[in-house]
Protein backbone atom coordinates (compact mmCIF):
# COMPACT_ATOMS: atom_id res chain seq x y z
CA UNK A 1 0.00 0.00 0.00
CA UNK A 2 2.85 2.37 -0.75
CA UNK A 3 2.64 5.20 -3.25
CA UNK A 4 4.65 4.05 -6.24
CA UNK A 5 5.36 6.25 -9.24
CA UNK A 6 5.48 4.27 -12.44
CA UNK A 7 6.41 5.56 -15.86
CA UNK A 8 5.73 3.85 -19.14
CA UNK A 9 6.08 4.68 -22.81
CA UNK A 10 3.10 4.13 -25.09
CA UNK A 11 2.77 5.26 -28.70
CA UNK A 12 5.27 8.10 -28.35
CA UNK A 13 3.81 9.37 -25.07
CA UNK A 14 5.31 9.08 -21.60
CA UNK A 15 2.94 8.72 -18.69
CA UNK A 16 3.56 8.96 -14.94
CA UNK A 17 1.26 7.15 -12.54
CA UNK A 18 1.62 8.41 -8.97
CA UNK A 19 -0.81 6.17 -7.11
CA UNK A 20 -1.76 5.09 -3.64
CA UNK A 21 -4.45 4.89 -0.95
CA UNK A 22 -6.18 7.75 0.86
CA UNK A 23 -3.58 10.41 1.72
CA UNK A 24 -1.16 9.22 -0.95
CA UNK A 25 -3.98 9.38 -3.49
CA UNK A 26 -4.74 12.97 -2.48
CA UNK A 27 -1.06 13.92 -2.94
CA UNK A 28 -0.90 12.18 -6.30
CA UNK A 29 -4.13 13.72 -7.59
CA UNK A 30 -2.81 17.16 -6.69
CA UNK A 31 -0.08 16.97 -9.34
CA UNK A 32 -1.59 14.90 -12.16
CA UNK A 33 -3.66 15.97 -15.17
CA UNK A 34 -6.32 13.25 -14.93
CA UNK A 35 -7.42 10.47 -12.58
CA UNK A 36 -7.73 6.76 -13.32
CA UNK A 37 -10.27 5.19 -10.97
CA UNK A 38 -9.99 1.39 -10.69
CA UNK A 39 -13.11 -0.50 -9.59
CA UNK A 40 -13.19 -4.30 -9.05
CA UNK A 41 -15.50 -6.04 -11.49
CA UNK A 42 -16.44 -8.64 -8.87
CA UNK A 43 -17.91 -6.26 -6.28
CA UNK A 44 -19.66 -2.94 -5.84
CA UNK A 45 -17.74 0.35 -5.71
CA UNK A 46 -16.00 0.67 -2.36
CA UNK A 47 -15.53 3.52 0.14
CA UNK A 48 -12.13 4.28 -1.37
CA UNK A 49 -13.81 4.89 -4.74
CA UNK A 50 -15.89 7.65 -3.17
CA UNK A 51 -12.77 9.31 -1.78
CA UNK A 52 -10.86 9.23 -5.08
CA UNK A 53 -13.92 10.57 -6.89
CA UNK A 54 -14.24 13.36 -4.34
CA UNK A 55 -10.54 14.30 -4.53
CA UNK A 56 -10.58 14.33 -8.34
CA UNK A 57 -13.73 16.48 -8.29
CA UNK A 58 -12.08 18.97 -5.94
CA UNK A 59 -9.14 19.22 -8.33
CA UNK A 60 -11.42 19.57 -11.37
CA UNK A 61 -9.50 16.95 -13.38
CA UNK A 62 -11.00 14.45 -15.88
CA UNK A 63 -11.56 10.84 -14.83
CA UNK A 64 -11.28 7.44 -16.49
CA UNK A 65 -13.03 4.51 -14.80
CA UNK A 66 -11.43 1.09 -15.28
CA UNK A 67 -13.47 -1.95 -14.26
CA UNK A 68 -10.82 -4.55 -13.47
CA UNK A 69 -10.59 -8.27 -12.66
CA UNK A 70 -13.02 -9.26 -15.43
CA UNK A 71 -11.24 -12.57 -15.88
CA UNK A 72 -12.38 -13.70 -12.43
CA UNK A 73 -15.33 -15.89 -11.47
CA UNK A 74 -18.57 -14.02 -10.79
CA UNK A 75 -17.45 -10.81 -12.52
CA UNK A 76 -20.44 -8.56 -13.23
CA UNK A 77 -19.56 -5.66 -15.51
CA UNK A 78 -23.12 -4.54 -16.27
CA UNK A 79 -24.08 -4.48 -12.59
CA UNK A 80 -20.98 -2.51 -11.61
CA UNK A 81 -21.53 -0.05 -14.47
CA UNK A 82 -25.13 0.58 -13.38
CA UNK A 83 -24.06 1.10 -9.76
CA UNK A 84 -21.38 3.56 -10.86
CA UNK A 85 -23.86 5.52 -12.96
CA UNK A 86 -26.46 5.58 -10.17
CA UNK A 87 -23.94 6.51 -7.50
CA UNK A 88 -21.63 8.95 -9.28
CA UNK A 89 -22.89 10.30 -12.60
CA UNK A 90 -25.14 9.56 -15.55
CA UNK A 91 -22.31 10.96 -17.68
CA UNK A 92 -20.36 7.72 -17.25
CA UNK A 93 -20.27 6.05 -20.66
CA UNK A 94 -18.87 2.62 -21.72
CA UNK A 95 -16.05 2.86 -24.28
CA UNK A 96 -14.86 -0.75 -23.96
CA UNK A 97 -17.25 -3.63 -23.17
CA UNK A 98 -16.24 -7.17 -22.12
CA UNK A 99 -17.64 -9.76 -24.53
CA UNK A 100 -16.65 -12.92 -22.64
CA UNK A 101 -16.15 -11.82 -19.02
CA UNK A 102 -15.03 -14.53 -16.61
CA UNK A 103 -12.15 -17.03 -16.78
CA UNK A 104 -10.56 -16.79 -20.23
CA UNK A 105 -11.70 -13.20 -20.81
CA UNK A 106 -9.89 -11.80 -23.88
CA UNK A 107 -12.52 -10.20 -26.16
CA UNK A 108 -13.57 -6.54 -25.97
CA UNK A 109 -16.16 -4.58 -27.94
CA UNK A 110 -14.67 -1.17 -28.83
CA UNK A 111 -17.51 1.39 -29.00
CA UNK A 112 -15.33 4.12 -30.49
CA UNK A 113 -14.03 1.98 -33.37
CA UNK A 114 -17.10 -0.31 -33.56
CA UNK A 115 -14.75 -3.29 -33.70
CA UNK A 116 -13.98 -6.42 -31.70
CA UNK A 117 -10.54 -6.58 -30.04
CA UNK A 118 -9.25 -10.10 -29.44
CA UNK A 119 -6.27 -10.18 -27.09
CA UNK A 120 -3.59 -12.83 -27.13
CA UNK A 121 -3.56 -15.16 -24.16
CA UNK A 122 0.23 -15.00 -23.71
CA UNK A 123 0.12 -11.80 -21.60
CA UNK A 124 1.84 -9.71 -24.27
CA UNK A 125 -1.02 -7.21 -24.44
CA UNK A 126 -1.21 -7.49 -28.22
CA UNK A 127 -4.60 -7.79 -29.92
CA UNK A 128 -6.19 -8.28 -33.32
CA UNK A 129 -9.00 -6.06 -34.54
CA UNK A 130 -11.97 -7.65 -36.28
CA UNK A 131 -15.67 -7.29 -37.04
CA UNK A 132 -18.22 -7.57 -34.29
CA UNK A 133 -20.58 -10.58 -34.19
CA UNK A 134 -24.13 -9.79 -35.29
CA UNK A 135 -25.47 -10.05 -31.74
CA UNK A 136 -23.10 -7.25 -30.66
CA UNK A 137 -23.21 -4.99 -33.72
CA UNK A 138 -26.57 -3.30 -33.07
CA UNK A 139 -25.75 -2.63 -29.40
CA UNK A 140 -22.35 -1.12 -30.22
CA UNK A 141 -23.76 0.96 -33.11
CA UNK A 142 -26.41 2.42 -30.80
CA UNK A 143 -23.80 3.24 -28.14
CA UNK A 144 -21.57 4.81 -30.80
CA UNK A 145 -24.38 7.16 -31.86
CA UNK A 146 -25.08 8.08 -28.22
CA UNK A 147 -21.40 8.83 -27.76
CA UNK A 148 -21.35 11.16 -30.75
CA UNK A 149 -24.34 13.02 -29.27
CA UNK A 150 -22.40 13.47 -26.03
CA UNK A 151 -19.37 14.75 -27.93
CA UNK A 152 -21.45 17.03 -30.15
CA UNK A 153 -22.78 18.86 -27.09
CA UNK A 154 -19.54 20.83 -27.18
CA UNK A 155 -19.00 20.79 -30.99
CA UNK A 156 -21.91 21.51 -33.34
CA UNK A 157 -19.77 20.99 -36.46
CA UNK A 158 -19.24 17.36 -35.53
CA UNK A 159 -22.96 16.81 -35.12
CA UNK A 160 -23.62 18.28 -38.59
CA UNK A 161 -20.90 16.10 -40.12
CA UNK A 162 -22.39 13.03 -38.45
CA UNK A 163 -25.84 13.72 -39.92
CA UNK A 164 -24.32 14.38 -43.37
CA UNK A 165 -22.02 11.31 -43.44
CA UNK A 166 -23.93 8.92 -41.21
CA UNK A 167 -20.76 8.18 -39.18
CA UNK A 168 -17.52 9.71 -37.94
CA UNK A 169 -14.04 8.22 -37.88
CA UNK A 170 -12.02 8.06 -34.69
CA UNK A 171 -9.71 10.79 -35.99
CA UNK A 172 -12.67 13.08 -36.71
CA UNK A 173 -13.89 12.54 -33.15
CA UNK A 174 -10.50 13.22 -31.54
CA UNK A 175 -10.72 16.96 -30.82
CA UNK A 176 -14.36 16.84 -29.80
CA UNK A 177 -13.82 13.85 -27.56
CA UNK A 178 -10.78 15.48 -25.95
CA UNK A 179 -12.89 18.55 -25.10
CA UNK A 180 -15.83 16.46 -23.88
CA UNK A 181 -13.57 14.48 -21.52
CA UNK A 182 -11.82 17.63 -20.33
CA UNK A 183 -15.04 19.45 -19.39
CA UNK A 184 -16.76 16.36 -17.94
CA UNK A 185 -19.46 16.05 -20.61
CA UNK A 186 -18.54 12.36 -20.80
CA UNK A 187 -16.68 10.15 -18.32
CA UNK A 188 -15.26 7.10 -20.15
CA UNK A 189 -15.61 3.66 -18.61
CA UNK A 190 -13.43 0.79 -19.85
CA UNK A 191 -12.78 -2.84 -18.97
CA UNK A 192 -9.63 -4.85 -18.31
CA UNK A 193 -7.95 -7.85 -16.73
CA UNK A 194 -4.66 -6.30 -15.69
CA UNK A 195 -2.96 -9.51 -14.55
CA UNK A 196 -3.59 -11.04 -17.99
CA UNK A 197 -2.72 -7.78 -19.80
CA UNK A 198 -6.12 -7.65 -21.46
CA UNK A 199 -7.44 -4.20 -22.35
CA UNK A 200 -4.39 -2.32 -21.08
CA UNK A 201 -2.85 -1.34 -24.44
CA UNK A 202 -6.14 0.06 -25.76
CA UNK A 203 -6.67 1.95 -22.49
CA UNK A 204 -3.20 3.49 -22.84
CA UNK A 205 -4.06 4.42 -26.43
CA UNK A 206 -7.23 6.20 -25.26
CA UNK A 207 -5.30 8.08 -22.59
CA UNK A 208 -2.57 9.18 -25.00
CA UNK A 209 -5.07 10.42 -27.60
CA UNK A 210 -7.93 11.94 -25.64
CA UNK A 211 -6.82 12.86 -22.13
CA UNK A 212 -5.02 16.07 -21.16
CA UNK A 213 -1.24 16.21 -21.03
CA UNK A 214 1.11 18.77 -19.48
CA UNK A 215 1.35 20.39 -22.91
CA UNK A 216 -2.32 21.42 -22.59
CA UNK A 217 -1.52 23.50 -19.52
CA UNK A 218 -0.25 26.99 -20.33
CA UNK A 219 -0.25 28.43 -16.81
CA UNK A 220 -0.63 27.45 -13.18
CA UNK A 221 -1.94 29.34 -10.17
CA UNK A 222 0.53 30.39 -7.48
CA UNK A 223 0.98 33.19 -4.95
CA UNK A 224 3.72 35.40 -3.67
CA UNK A 225 5.12 34.17 -0.30
CA UNK A 226 3.22 35.72 2.59
CA UNK A 227 0.44 37.02 0.34
CA UNK A 228 -3.01 35.60 -0.41
CA UNK A 229 -3.46 37.15 -3.85
CA UNK A 230 -3.17 34.57 -6.64
CA UNK A 231 -0.84 35.02 -9.60
CA UNK A 232 -0.57 33.03 -12.82
CA UNK A 233 2.83 31.73 -13.94
CA UNK A 234 3.67 30.42 -17.40
CA UNK A 235 4.48 26.70 -17.67
CA UNK A 236 6.81 26.39 -20.64
CA UNK A 237 10.27 24.82 -20.60
CA UNK A 238 11.87 28.24 -21.18
CA UNK A 239 10.34 29.87 -18.09
CA UNK A 240 12.11 30.08 -14.70
CA UNK A 241 11.91 26.74 -12.87
CA UNK A 242 9.28 25.87 -10.26
CA UNK A 243 8.58 22.47 -8.69
CA UNK A 244 6.21 21.18 -6.01
CA UNK A 245 7.22 18.35 -3.67
CA UNK A 246 4.14 16.17 -3.26
CA UNK A 247 5.54 13.13 -1.47
CA UNK A 248 8.51 12.10 0.66
CA UNK A 249 9.75 8.53 1.09
CA UNK A 250 12.54 7.29 3.36
CA UNK A 251 14.59 4.45 1.87
CA UNK A 252 17.35 2.42 3.55
CA UNK A 253 20.90 3.36 2.47
CA UNK A 254 19.49 6.26 0.43
CA UNK A 255 17.74 8.60 2.85
CA UNK A 256 14.76 10.75 2.01
CA UNK A 257 13.52 10.62 -1.56
CA UNK A 258 11.39 13.64 -2.50
CA UNK A 259 8.88 13.22 -5.33
CA UNK A 260 8.08 16.38 -7.27
CA UNK A 261 6.37 17.76 -10.35
CA UNK A 262 8.03 20.36 -12.53
CA UNK A 263 5.47 23.08 -13.25
CA UNK A 264 7.64 25.49 -15.20
CA UNK A 265 11.11 25.63 -16.71
CA UNK A 266 13.53 22.74 -16.25
CA UNK A 267 15.63 21.39 -13.38
CA UNK A 268 18.93 19.54 -13.44
CA UNK A 269 21.42 17.87 -11.10
CA UNK A 270 23.22 20.35 -8.86
CA UNK A 271 20.81 23.22 -9.53
CA UNK A 272 20.33 25.83 -6.78
CA UNK A 273 16.69 26.67 -6.00
CA UNK A 274 14.90 28.65 -3.32
CA UNK A 275 12.43 26.98 -0.97
CA UNK A 276 9.81 29.73 -0.92
CA UNK A 277 7.69 27.83 1.65
CA UNK A 278 10.47 27.93 4.27
CA UNK A 279 12.54 30.80 2.89
CA UNK A 280 15.69 28.69 2.60
CA UNK A 281 17.97 27.55 -0.19
CA UNK A 282 18.29 24.04 -1.65
CA UNK A 283 20.71 22.40 -4.04
CA UNK A 284 19.28 19.51 -6.03
CA UNK A 285 21.16 16.23 -5.91
CA UNK A 286 20.66 13.38 -8.35
CA UNK A 287 17.37 13.59 -10.25
CA UNK A 288 15.57 10.35 -11.05
CA UNK A 289 12.56 9.08 -12.92
CA UNK A 290 10.90 6.31 -10.90
CA UNK A 291 9.50 3.02 -12.15
CA UNK A 292 8.11 1.37 -9.06
CA UNK A 293 11.14 1.05 -6.78
CA UNK A 294 13.61 1.27 -9.66
CA UNK A 295 15.33 4.61 -10.22
CA UNK A 296 16.69 5.92 -13.50
CA UNK A 297 19.15 8.81 -13.32
CA UNK A 298 18.03 11.37 -15.93
CA UNK A 299 20.00 14.47 -14.96
CA UNK A 300 17.29 16.89 -16.12
CA UNK A 301 13.49 17.17 -16.17
CA UNK A 302 11.25 19.71 -17.91
CA UNK A 303 7.82 21.28 -17.34
CA UNK A 304 5.17 18.61 -16.80
CA UNK A 305 7.63 15.89 -15.77
CA UNK A 306 7.41 14.02 -12.48
CA UNK A 307 10.60 12.84 -10.82
CA UNK A 308 12.42 12.37 -7.53
CA UNK A 309 15.51 13.80 -5.89
CA UNK A 310 17.50 12.56 -2.90
CA UNK A 311 18.66 14.23 0.33
CA UNK A 312 17.10 17.67 0.27
CA UNK A 313 18.26 19.31 3.50
CA UNK A 314 15.19 21.29 4.57
CA UNK A 315 12.32 20.50 2.20
CA UNK A 316 9.15 18.64 3.10
CA UNK A 317 5.93 17.48 1.45
CA UNK A 318 3.98 20.46 0.12
CA UNK A 319 7.00 22.76 -0.27
CA UNK A 320 7.70 24.83 -3.39
CA UNK A 321 11.20 25.12 -4.86
CA UNK A 322 11.75 27.67 -7.58
CA UNK A 323 14.20 29.89 -9.37
CA UNK A 324 14.99 32.97 -7.27
CA UNK A 325 13.80 35.14 -10.17
CA UNK A 326 10.32 33.67 -9.85
CA UNK A 327 9.79 33.70 -6.05
CA UNK A 328 6.30 32.16 -5.90
CA UNK A 329 4.62 29.48 -3.82
CA UNK A 330 2.55 26.84 -5.61
CA UNK A 331 -0.72 25.63 -4.18
CA UNK A 332 -0.14 23.10 -1.39
CA UNK A 333 -1.73 19.69 -1.02
CA UNK A 334 -4.63 20.00 1.44
CA UNK A 335 -4.82 16.93 3.64
CA UNK A 336 -7.98 15.83 5.49
CA UNK A 337 -8.25 15.86 9.27
CA UNK A 338 -7.60 12.40 10.81
CA UNK A 339 -10.79 10.63 11.83
CA UNK A 340 -9.60 7.61 13.83
CA UNK A 341 -7.22 7.41 16.79
CA UNK A 342 -5.34 4.56 18.49
CA UNK A 343 -2.77 4.34 21.28
CA UNK A 344 0.60 2.69 20.66
CA UNK A 345 1.90 0.14 23.16
CA UNK A 346 5.46 -1.09 22.77
CA UNK A 347 6.15 -4.80 23.11
CA UNK A 348 9.73 -4.27 24.32
CA UNK A 349 11.04 -1.83 26.90
CA UNK A 350 13.59 0.66 25.64
CA UNK A 351 12.03 1.03 22.16
CA UNK A 352 10.49 4.43 22.87
CA UNK A 353 13.19 6.37 21.01
CA UNK A 354 13.01 4.07 17.98
CA UNK A 355 9.22 4.42 17.95
CA UNK A 356 9.47 8.23 18.02
CA UNK A 357 11.99 8.20 15.13
CA UNK A 358 9.86 5.78 13.12
CA UNK A 359 6.61 7.70 13.62
CA UNK A 360 8.30 10.97 12.64
CA UNK A 361 9.59 9.38 9.43
CA UNK A 362 6.25 7.81 8.55
CA UNK A 363 4.46 11.12 9.11
CA UNK A 364 6.89 12.79 6.73
CA UNK A 365 6.03 10.15 4.12
CA UNK A 366 2.26 10.42 4.67
CA UNK A 367 1.06 13.70 6.24
CA UNK A 368 -2.49 12.32 6.63
CA UNK A 369 -1.02 10.17 9.41
CA UNK A 370 -0.18 12.15 12.56
CA UNK A 371 1.06 11.26 16.03
CA UNK A 372 1.43 12.97 19.39
CA UNK A 373 2.39 12.18 22.95
CA UNK A 374 -0.61 13.00 25.15
CA UNK A 375 0.69 14.28 28.50
CA UNK A 376 -2.72 13.88 30.13
CA UNK A 377 -3.32 10.29 29.04
CA UNK A 378 0.41 9.44 29.16
CA UNK A 379 0.04 7.61 25.84
CA UNK A 380 1.41 7.96 22.31
CA UNK A 381 -1.63 8.52 20.08
CA UNK A 382 -1.52 7.87 16.33
CA UNK A 383 -4.29 9.17 14.07
CA UNK A 384 -5.27 8.49 10.48
CA UNK A 385 -8.06 8.21 7.93
CA UNK A 386 -9.03 4.64 8.81
CA UNK A 387 -8.09 1.45 10.60
CA UNK A 388 -6.26 0.04 7.56
CA UNK A 389 -3.94 3.04 7.42
CA UNK A 390 -2.96 2.59 11.09
CA UNK A 391 -2.39 -1.13 10.58
CA UNK A 392 -0.04 -0.26 7.72
CA UNK A 393 1.85 2.11 10.06
CA UNK A 394 2.34 -0.73 12.57
CA UNK A 395 3.54 -3.07 9.83
CA UNK A 396 5.99 -0.50 8.49
CA UNK A 397 7.35 0.25 11.98
CA UNK A 398 8.23 -3.43 12.25
CA UNK A 399 9.60 -3.79 8.72
CA UNK A 400 11.56 -0.55 8.43
CA UNK A 401 12.54 0.20 12.04
CA UNK A 402 12.47 -3.25 13.66
CA UNK A 403 10.00 -2.09 16.31
CA UNK A 404 7.00 -4.17 17.31
CA UNK A 405 3.99 -2.34 18.73
CA UNK A 406 0.34 -3.09 19.27
CA UNK A 407 -2.65 -0.77 19.06
CA UNK A 408 -5.15 -0.28 21.89
CA UNK A 409 -8.02 2.09 22.42
CA UNK A 410 -6.84 5.41 23.87
CA UNK A 411 -7.86 6.09 27.43
CA UNK A 412 -10.99 8.20 27.66
CA UNK A 413 -10.13 11.80 28.61
CA UNK A 414 -12.85 12.27 31.23
CA UNK A 415 -13.21 15.57 33.06
CA UNK A 416 -14.14 16.23 36.70
CA UNK A 417 -16.52 18.95 37.90
CA UNK A 418 -19.14 19.71 40.55
CA UNK A 419 -22.92 20.05 40.53
CA UNK A 420 -23.44 22.42 43.47
CA UNK A 421 -21.57 24.52 46.06
CA UNK A 422 -19.12 23.40 48.72
CA UNK A 423 -16.82 24.94 51.29
CA UNK A 424 -13.95 23.92 53.53
CA UNK A 425 -11.52 25.18 56.17
CA UNK A 426 -8.19 23.44 55.82
CA UNK A 427 -5.23 23.86 58.18
CA UNK A 428 -1.72 22.75 57.30
CA UNK A 429 0.65 22.59 60.28
CA UNK A 430 4.05 20.98 60.38
CA UNK A 431 6.53 21.02 63.26
CA UNK A 432 9.80 19.14 62.65
CA UNK A 433 12.08 20.61 65.27
CA UNK A 434 13.39 23.28 62.90
CA UNK A 435 11.49 25.86 60.90
CA UNK A 436 7.82 24.89 60.87
CA UNK A 437 5.03 25.32 58.34
CA UNK A 438 1.63 26.82 59.01
CA UNK A 439 -1.24 27.93 56.79
CA UNK A 440 -5.02 27.88 57.05
CA UNK A 441 -7.22 28.39 53.97
CA UNK A 442 -10.97 28.89 53.91
CA UNK A 443 -12.43 28.21 50.47
CA UNK A 444 -15.76 28.04 48.66
CA UNK A 445 -16.36 26.38 45.27
CA UNK A 446 -19.35 26.64 42.97
CA UNK A 447 -20.37 25.29 39.57
CA UNK A 448 -19.85 27.30 36.38
CA UNK A 449 -21.49 26.82 32.99
CA UNK A 450 -19.84 24.37 30.61
CA UNK A 451 -16.76 25.66 28.86
CA UNK A 452 -15.77 28.29 31.46
CA UNK A 453 -12.85 26.28 32.84
CA UNK A 454 -11.48 26.92 36.34
CA UNK A 455 -11.67 30.46 37.69
CA UNK A 456 -9.81 31.46 40.86
CA UNK A 457 -10.56 34.55 42.89
CA UNK A 458 -9.99 35.86 46.38
CA UNK A 459 -12.41 37.88 48.48
CA UNK A 460 -10.19 38.35 51.48
CA UNK A 461 -11.06 41.11 53.97
CA UNK A 462 -9.15 42.27 56.99
CA UNK A 463 -5.59 41.26 57.84
CA UNK A 464 -5.99 37.54 58.69
CA UNK A 465 -3.93 36.53 55.64
CA UNK A 466 -1.21 38.54 53.97
CA UNK A 467 -2.11 39.12 50.28
CA UNK A 468 1.36 37.91 49.28
CA UNK A 469 0.10 34.34 49.86
CA UNK A 470 -2.80 34.59 47.37
CA UNK A 471 -0.65 33.37 44.41
CA UNK A 472 0.55 30.46 46.60
CA UNK A 473 -3.04 29.35 47.21
CA UNK A 474 -3.79 29.69 43.50
CA UNK A 475 -0.81 27.44 42.68
CA UNK A 476 -2.20 24.81 45.06
CA UNK A 477 -5.64 24.99 43.42
CA UNK A 478 -4.16 24.70 39.92
CA UNK A 479 -2.07 21.69 40.96
CA UNK A 480 -5.15 19.94 42.36
CA UNK A 481 -7.10 20.66 39.15
CA UNK A 482 -4.34 19.17 36.99
CA UNK A 483 -4.00 16.06 39.17
CA UNK A 484 -7.75 15.51 39.51
CA UNK A 485 -9.72 14.69 42.65
CA UNK A 486 -12.03 11.79 41.84
CA UNK A 487 -10.06 9.68 39.34
CA UNK A 488 -7.04 11.65 38.18
CA UNK A 489 -8.70 13.69 35.38
CA UNK A 490 -8.62 17.44 34.76
CA UNK A 491 -11.04 19.54 36.79
CA UNK A 492 -13.16 22.01 34.79
CA UNK A 493 -15.99 24.52 35.01
CA UNK A 494 -15.97 25.78 38.58
CA UNK A 495 -15.02 28.85 40.60
CA UNK A 496 -12.70 28.57 43.60
CA UNK A 497 -13.00 31.49 46.05
CA UNK A 498 -10.29 32.00 48.71
CA UNK A 499 -12.28 34.09 51.18
CA UNK A 500 -10.42 33.84 54.51
CA UNK A 501 -7.77 32.01 56.50
CA UNK A 502 -5.06 32.32 59.10
CA UNK A 503 -1.30 32.68 59.13
CA UNK A 504 1.63 32.45 61.59
CA UNK A 505 4.11 35.32 61.88
CA UNK A 506 7.09 32.93 61.58
CA UNK A 507 5.99 29.59 60.08
CA UNK A 508 3.72 30.80 57.25
CA UNK A 509 5.43 30.64 53.85
CA UNK A 510 4.77 29.97 50.17
CA UNK A 511 4.92 26.17 50.28
CA UNK A 512 2.65 26.04 53.33
CA UNK A 513 -0.10 28.03 51.57
CA UNK A 514 0.31 25.95 48.40
CA UNK A 515 -0.31 22.79 50.43
CA UNK A 516 -3.20 24.37 52.34
CA UNK A 517 -4.76 25.74 49.14
CA UNK A 518 -4.60 22.32 47.53
CA UNK A 519 -6.11 20.62 50.57
CA UNK A 520 -8.87 23.21 50.97
CA UNK A 521 -9.81 22.87 47.32
CA UNK A 522 -9.98 19.08 47.50
CA UNK A 523 -12.27 19.13 50.56
CA UNK A 524 -14.54 21.82 49.10
CA UNK A 525 -14.69 19.93 45.77
CA UNK A 526 -15.78 16.69 47.47
CA UNK A 527 -18.49 18.58 49.38
CA UNK A 528 -20.02 20.02 46.17
CA UNK A 529 -21.49 16.84 44.57
CA UNK A 530 -18.53 15.97 42.31
CA UNK A 531 -19.08 14.08 39.04
CA UNK A 532 -17.29 12.85 35.92
CA UNK A 533 -17.92 14.32 32.47
CA UNK A 534 -17.71 12.13 29.36
CA UNK A 535 -16.39 13.59 26.09
CA UNK A 536 -18.95 14.32 23.37
CA UNK A 537 -17.90 14.19 19.71
CA UNK A 538 -19.67 15.49 16.63
CA UNK A 539 -19.60 12.76 14.00
CA UNK A 540 -20.47 13.07 10.33
CA UNK A 541 -21.53 9.78 8.73
CA UNK A 542 -21.83 9.35 4.97
CA UNK A 543 -23.44 6.13 3.68
CA UNK A 544 -25.09 4.99 0.45
CA UNK A 545 -28.81 5.69 0.47
CA UNK A 546 -29.77 2.03 0.35
CA UNK A 547 -27.99 1.41 3.68
CA UNK A 548 -29.34 4.46 5.48
CA UNK A 549 -31.93 2.55 7.51
CA UNK A 550 -29.45 -0.07 8.73
CA UNK A 551 -26.88 2.53 9.74
CA UNK A 552 -29.45 4.70 11.53
CA UNK A 553 -30.52 1.61 13.44
CA UNK A 554 -26.93 0.90 14.50
CA UNK A 555 -26.37 4.49 15.63
CA UNK A 556 -29.62 4.76 17.58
Amino acid sequence: ALCGDEGGEERGAYAWWPSGPRGAARSALHVVDFALVAVPGVSAPEAGTDLVWKYAGERGIPKLIVVTMLNKEHSKFDTVMKELMDHFSKRIFPFLLPMNAGPGFNQIADVLRRKMLTYRTDGSGKYEEGDLPDEWQDKVDQLHEELIEYIAESDDSLLKKFFDQGSLSEDELRDGLHDAIQNGTVIPLVCSAADANVGVTRIMDLLAKYYPSPADRTSVEARKPGMEEAVEISTTDSDPASILVFKTVSEPHVGELSFFRVYSGSVRNGMDLKNTTRQSSERLGQIFVMNGKNRKDVGQLCAGDIGAVVKLKNTHTGDTLCDSRLNVELRKVEFPTPSIHEAVVTKSKGDEEKIATGLATLHEEDPTFVYRVDPELKQTIISGQGGLQLEIVVERLKRKFNVEVSLVEPRVPFRETIKSQGSSKYRHKKQSGGAGQFAEVWMRVEHLERGRGVEFKNSLTGQNVDRVFVPSVEKGVNAACEEGILAGYLVVDLEANFYDGKQHPVDSKDIAFQIAGKGAFREAFMAAKPCLLEPISEVEVKVPEQFMGDVMGDIS
